[in-house]
């Protein structure tokens, strides 16, 4: 019986010691001044706009640049809401080190389309579906989409076509432009070739490219990239190539 209340005695004050050690080594001391900050961007390949010089002259326009300040008077939460403003952040996670050090990890949004619509409308689609407003000034290589462009439609519909672009490396070269028609067809100018890509409707789009592809490697390669003034993919398993106003199906 002693034993068991000596045992229950020793183990109180191993998890006591344990809680306080733990505390005291969380604490940050009360003079502890930052001295870095560490900025952790993500999404690197496919994004890669946002600069450390970039977000350190953002935070010291906030008036919340924490390097030089004391670290307990650096409010992490504010931090995360100020940067998450940016129209190329779409998350931001700040934590403080034992060191004196604040690290920022940033997940950037990732455009994927420019949107030049006909109504005068201007900017970025993400592969998410979201708008990046054109202040942004996205530098990537990206598909223009001009035409007919709602924003509902830009968003549900063509952000998927963008994320197919975006991870495919063949279509991603080859389209320059995407043009909407006024019923939400879709025409393709591609940087190869002095033809259009008439798609028709969006639906399908990928089994549409898979034998348009098929059709370059196996026509085009053969009679030359420039026979065709249009390639109609509307039709499945058919496509109607116009030359000098004359149709020939394949």
């Amino acid at each position: 019986m002693i034993k068991r209340i000596l045992l229950s005695l020793v183990l109180l004050l191993v998890i006591a010691y344990l809680v306080v050690a733990v505390t005291t080594f969380n604490r940050e001391p009360s003079n502890l001044i930052c001295s870095d900050m560490e900025l952790i961007i993500k999404d690197t390949v496919n994004a890669g706009f946002i600069t450390k010089q970039e977000i350190t002259d953002l935070l010291k326009q906030k008036g919340i640049y924490p390097v030089g300040e004391n670290m307990e008077r650096i409010r992490t939460k504010i931090l995360e809401e100020e940067l998450d403003k940016h129209p190329l952040i779409d998350k931001t996670e700040c934590y403080k080190t034992p060191s004196g050090r604040l690290c920022i990890e940033i997940t950037q949004r990732v455009p994927v389309l420019q949107i030049m619509s006909n109504n005068g409308d201007e900017y970025y689609i993400d592969n998410k579906g979201t708008i990046i407003p054109p202040e942004a000034k996205c530098i990537a290589h990206l598909a223009i989409v001009t035409g007919y462009v709602e924003k509902s439609f830009a968003m549900r519909d063509l952000h998927k076509f963008g994320v197919f672009l975006q991870q495919n490396e063949f279509w991603n070269a080859q389209i320059e432009q995407i043009n909407v028609l006024p019923g939400h067809e879709i025409e393709l100018i591609p940087r190869v070739g002095n033809h259009i890509v008439y798609l028709g409707k969006i639906d399908n789009f990928e089994e549409k490219l898979s034998r348009l592809k098929i059709f370059y490697e196996k026509a085009l390669n053969r009679v030359g990239w420039n026979k065709y003034s249009r390639i109609s993919m509307e039709f499945n398993n058919q496509i109607i190539c116009t030359k000098n106003n004359t149709a020939h199906i394949q």
